[in-house]
């Protein structure tokens, strides 16, 4: 009986054993991962903070990329396609390859990594009068990755510039002719942004005339506004004053005290006061509204 029973474990070893190892040996092979490779990689370059997607096969949940030494974060969608995002690293070319936890690594590939190109979204204010003084010409630059250093480029060249935040730098606007002018942000990598415009007003207005000095055979008319230059012409009932030597049989002229202010010498025929159409106009062509002025 023992010896009847010895020879049935000895049997049911037999033959399970072998199946076991059978079953171990096919589980073994279902798990092997296949090679790690990368066939596109979307794009070829960047800047920090963009993504970049990698197509390719044996992609695993904890497959990482590289660049250089630097572990990237890695977002793997599927065995055959991951994303990473390029972090804060200086401009270059590094070698980006995957590797798995099992050890194994893809062929690398070299990949540019861009300086960070400043971005201008918008200026505030977006007008600035020719005539503006002091804080009012002041603008501000709205956009981003703006660094130290980094400077305001007004028509095509630097002008001073106060670093604010990666967000916003600021700038006095030059004296300049009215009209639009193009602003643009360099970083210190000389990457450039795209521009945008900033409106100089040169347009003169009157906000209002008053009576000044009287003398024997002439009088002043005050006019203040804004934006008037030395070579503004006061236009009345149609004929041009300016501010030159008057023409033969002319006394009246205008005399420049200020962006804000016109003096107007005028020297009347006739002490009746009359209804008198007055405008400003400068030498862009550029006139102001007409103002009505009674007046001799």
């Amino acid at each position: 009986m023992h010896r009847l029973s010895a020879v049935l474990v000895t049997l049911f070893l037999s033959l399970t054993i072998p199946a076991a190892h059978a079953q171990t040996a096919k589980k073994g092979g279902a798990e092997k991962l296949p090679a790690i490779a990368v066939l596109s990689i979307i794009p070829a370059q960047a800047e920090p903070g963009m993504t970049v997607t990698m197509s390719g096969t044996g992609f695993t949940d904890r497959t990482v990329a590289f660049l250089g030494s630097s572990q990237l974060p890695t977002r793997v969608i599927n065995p055959k396609l991951l994303s990473v995002d390029i972090p804060d690293l200086a401009p270059g070319l590094y070698a980006l390859f995957l590797k798995r936890e099992d050890g194994s690594t893809s062929k690398p590939y070299n990949f540019l990594i861009q300086p960070l190109k400043p971005v201008v979204a918008g200026l505030t204010p977006e007008t600035v009068y020719q005539c503006a003084r002091g804080r009012e010409r002041e603008v501000t630059v709205l956009g981003k990755n703006f660094l130290p250093g980094s400077q305001v480029i007004f028509d095509g060249g630097a002008i001073g510039t106060r670093f604010i935040s990666s967000d916003s730098i600021s700038f006095t606007a030059p004296g300049v002719a009215g009209g639009l002018h193009q602003v643009q942000v360099k970083n210190p990598s000389e990457a450039v942004s795209g521009s945008a415009a900033l409106y100089i007003e040169g347009k003169p207005e009157i906000f209002n005339i008053t009576v000044g000095n009287d003398f024997v055979n002439f009088y002043e008319l005050i006019i203040s506004g804004r934006n008037f230059t030395s070579d503004s012409v006061l236009v009345v009932d149609g004929d041009k004053v300016g501010s030159g030597r008057p023409a033969v049989g002319d006394r009246d002229r205008v005399i420049y005290i200020g962006c804000e202010q016109l003096i107007y010498q005028r020297y009347p025929y006739d002490p009746t006061a009359k209804e008198h159409r007055l405008q400003v106009q400068n030498p862009g062509g550029e006139g102001s509204s007409v103002i009505s002025l009674s007046a001799p």
